[in-house]
C-alpha cells in the first residue's frame, strides 16, 4: 500500500519503522516543523524526521496540515492509507476521507478508556492494573472511531509512565503492521466504540505534579510513577533554617505500608530517615521516597540528598504549592 505516516516524537517510530522495513510504501512522512527546545532553544531535528532522511522518505512539514497547499500535494501521491501516531495536530475531514482506506491511528490505551492525549499517564496515576493499544479508524472527533485491533497489556507495579510509554511503542508496531496488512485484504473487523463507557486522559500540566501527602501512599505512588519523567512528582520541603521551602521532584519511591494508618504524624511529616531512603506520613500508609531532584540541582539518591540537606523525623513537606501559600 501507498501509506503516508503523520507523526512525531518517539512513539510512533517502532512503527513505521516495521511497516518501512516490512515492504510497505511510505510515500511521504509528515512531521511537525522543527522548533527550539532545551536551555539553550537550540532548533531539534526529532527522531522521525532522523529516520526519514535516512530512508530517503520525502518529508512534510506543515504548520497545518489541512491548508490547501498541502492537501494538494498529499492528493497528488494516491495514498492508500493516511497512518497518525501522536502527530500533534488535528486531521480535518478531507484528509481523513481522501485515501482509498481511509486514515488510521494508534492509540495508547483500550478505548473508549482514556481518550485524550495522556492516556499511559492517567492509567499509572488511577492505579490501573491494566492498559494497551488500539488501533482505529479516524472521525473528525477524537478517539472514537472504529476499533480496527487492540491488544492488553498489564501495567507492572513499579513501571513509570517512561517505560510505559517505551513498552507499549514497540508492542504497537506489531498491532499496526497486522492491521495494516488485513485492511486491504477485508479480514479487519471493525467495533464500534460503547461512548458511555468512555473515559477522559486530558493533557498534564506542570500543576498536575503537585503531591498531595493527604492521600493514601499508593495513591502517591502511582502519581509519582505516572508523572515520571514528565512532568514530574513534586513537593516544598517546609522552611527550617532557611526561609525558603525547597522544592524537590520525587523521581522515585516505594511503598513502605501501603495501608492503615502510620500514627506517626500528619500527612506530608518525615517519620524516618535512613540509608535505603526518606519515609514519609501519607493520609494512609508510609511512602519511602528513594531518589529526588532538589531544585537547581541533579537528580540524587536519598542518602546523598540527606548529606548536603541534612532533616530529621519531624520536618514535613508541604501538601500545598508554596508559592501560593
Amino acid at each position: 500500500m501507498r501509506i503516508i505516516f503523520a507523526g512525531s516524537g518517539t512513539f510512533g517510530l517502532p512503527s513505521l519503522r516495521a511497516l518501512v522495513e516490512g515492504g510497505q510504501d511510505v510515500v511521504l512522512i509528515a512531521v511537525q516543523p522543527d522548533r527550539p527546545a532545551g536551555r539553550g532553544q537550540a532548533v531539534r531535528v526529532g527522531p522521525i524526521k532522523w529516520f526519514a532522511r535516512e530512508r530517503n522518505i520525502p518529508i512534510l512539514q506543515p504548520e497545518n496540515i489541512n491548508t490547501p497547499a498541502t492537501i494538494r500535494r498529499i492528493r497528488e501521491l494516491r495514498p492508500d492509507l493516511l497512518l497518525v501516531i501522536a502527530y500533534g495536530q488535528k486531521i480535518g475531514a478531507e484528509l481523513l476521507t481522501m485515501p482509498r482506506y481511509g486514515a488510521v491511528n494508534l492509540h495508547a490505551s483500550l478505548l473508549p478508556r482514556y481518550r485524550g492525549a495522556a492516556p499511559i499517564n492517567w492509567a499509572i496515576i488511577n492505579g490501573d492494573l491494566e492498559t494497551g493499544l488500539t488501533v482505529m479508524s479516524m472521525t473528525e472527533q477524537i478517539d472514537t472511531g472504529d476499533i480496527l485491533g487492540q491488544r492488553a497489556v498489564p501495567i507492572e507495579p513499579n513501571e513509570t509512565a517512561g517505560e510505559l510509554f517505551e513498552r507499549l511503542s514497540k508492542l504497537g508496531a506489531r498491532l499496526v503492521t497486522e492491521v495494516v496488512r488485513e485492511i486491504p485484504l477485508e479480514e479487519v473487523e471493525r467495533r464500534r466504540q460503547n461512548d458511555t463507557q468512555a473515559t477522559r486522559a486530558p493533557r498534564l500540566k506542570k500543576s498536575d505534579g503537585l503531591i498531595d501527602w493527604g492521600c493514601s501512599a499508593q495513591e502517591v505512588f502511582n502519581r509519582i510513577r505516572g508523572l515520571t519523567p514528565w512532568p514530574g512528582a513534586f513537593t516544598h520541603l517546609a522552611a527550617g533554617s532557611s526561609k525558603t521551602p525547597l522544592r524537590i521532584v520525587v523521581e522515585k519511591a516505594a511503598l513502605v505500608a501501603p495501608t492503615g494508618t502510620t500514627g506517626k504524624g500528619e500527612p506530608g511529616t518525615i517519620v524516618a530517615v535512613g540509608p535505603e531512603g526518606i519515609d514519609v506520613a501519607t493520609g494512609r500508609g508510609t511512602l519511602r521516597l528513594l531518589e529526588l531532584t532538589p531544585a537547581g540541582k541533579r537528580a540524587m539518591k536519598a542518602a546523598a540528598f540527606v548529606n548536603g540537606y541534612p532533616i530529621e523525623p519531624g520536618r514535613r513537606f508541604q501538601t500545598s504549592d508554596a508559592r501560593r501559600d
